[in-house]
């Protein structure tokens, strides 16, 4: 599980703000023991469920070995 502070995080980021999380940091906190190199889509799912919760989007960029949590500007 991310640690209490991600989640506060999230929760309070503004608008367009970005989060963004190291790969290794991905594998360990959303898929612990599913493998590394790529990142599994088990870590990636749930990155972006996670995410969900906080109103927040997921991407994951495999060329920056990360993935970003922001939030988005909502339709007017």
């Amino acid at each position: 599980m991310p640690p209490e502070e991600l989640d506060k995080t999230l929760a309070a980021m503004p608008l367009r703000v970005g989060t963004y999380v190291p790969d290794d940091l991905l594998e360990d906190w959303f898929a612990p023991g599913t493998g590394m190199n790529p990142v599994s889509r088990e870590a990636l799912d749930a990155a972006e469920a996670y995410g969900r919760r906080f109103e927040c989007e997921f991407k994951y960029y495999p060329e920056r070995q990360e993935g970003v949590f922001w939030k988005w500007v909502p339709a007017i």
